[in-house]
């Protein structure tokens, strides 16, 4: 048995010394490729693999895969690669297995859509390495996602009249401003931050959606107009086309991150951490339920590119007024 060599229980191989990362041997225990790696670390001969993870991620970034995606969906990409490259990037790509990408997906359980994310980006990372021909095949496809456990999934709870009423009546300008464009918009959080004052002309609001490209044009409502103008006319000036709707004190953009963390405090100094941003889209599609829309009107405003969250939500509303109805004959 050669020094520093130590078995997971998994059946996985390492080089184990005092003072020294560990570093998994890849190649067959008891092959010339084995004694080879085993040599190269002993000597402090081991070298990053030319055909390594963290050279894959460099150059997938340079790909028109990478190029074609959506800002929020390199962000979140972006999270999952400096993941990889810290765990496994000087590793071969040639050497990952189904097990190896099942067992980053576990250790990572506790943090459900973080975990799932991991094979997604394997997938796509390995697909790039089959283009380059350093693999002939794909071992992180077909993983199956890991479930949330129940007592970690939350429902988000639709803002009720009174939670509305005290947000507009008491929260500070800017936050009043975010939690309009949320309502008023019916979009998801990642795009408010994304408005300028170009998409708006006085009436509507115009937007290319993040998540599924879809092209809205969108018509405030009274209260998202009036937010809009105060803030327009409070700027002294008119504001440039390119110029974000939504800004700190010092001009620079918001991020979502900080439209986040923003709100969660104004919610909490409120009273009102109960109801979160994404609820915001769901109290507007219940609005408009309310007003009498079908769910094809309630779809063109939102933008879902399937019915089944504007069922659940708009049939809440729609549920509330035919009970309130039914109470008036009872009467």
């Amino acid at each position: 048995m050669k020094k520093y060599i130590w078995k997971h229980p998994s059946g996985r191989i390492y080089f184990r010394k005092t003072g020294m990362k560990l570093i998994r041997i890849t190649a067959p225990e008891g092959s010339e490729a084995f004694d080879r790696q085993y040599w190269e670390i002993l000597t402090g001969r081991h070298f990053e693999a030319k055909t390594s993870w963290a050279a894959l991620m460099d150059d997938y970034r340079t790909s028109d895969r990478w190029m074609a995606l959506k800002p929020r969906t390199r962000a979140d990409y972006d999270k999952v690669m400096d993941y990889l490259r810290e765990k496994i990037g000087t590793r071969n790509v040639k050497a990952l297995t189904r097990a190896d990408v099942i067992a980053a997906q576990k250790a990572n359980a506790h943090r459900t859509r973080f975990a799932n994310y991991i094979p997604q980006m394997l997938v796509v990372l390995c697909e790039h390495a089959i283009d380059l021909g350093w693999i002939q095949n794909n071992p992180a496809k077909g993983v199956r996602a890991l479930k949330t456990p129940a007592e970690r999934r939350q429902e988000h709870l639709p803002w009720p009249d009174w939670a509305v009423e005290k947000f507009r009546a008491e929260a500070s300008e800017l936050c009043r401003l975010i939690f309009e464009i949320g309502v008023g918009s019916v979009q998801r959080p990642g795009d408010w931050v994304g408005f300028r004052w170009g998409d708006y002309d006085g009436d509507s609001l115009t937007l290319r959606q993040n998540k599924t490209d879809k092209p809205l044009v969108l018509p405030c409502t009274d209260q998202l107009k009036d937010a809009l103008n105060r803030t327009k006319a409070a700027l002294g000036v008119v504001p440039i086309a390119a110029r974000p709707i939504l800004i700190k004190r010092d001009g620079n953009p918001i991020s979502y991150r900080y439209m986040a963390d923003l709100m969660l405090k104004e919610r909490k100094r409120l009273g009102l951490e109960a109801y979160d941003l994404h609820a915001l889209r769901y109290r507007g599609v219940k609005e408009l339920a309310w007003a009498g829309c079908d769910d094809d009107e309630i779809a063109a405003y939102s933008g879902h590119a399937t019915k089944e969250m504007i069922a659940k939500y708009a049939g809440e509303a729609r549920q509330e007024m035919r009970a309130r109805q039914a109470r008036e004959k009872r009467q």
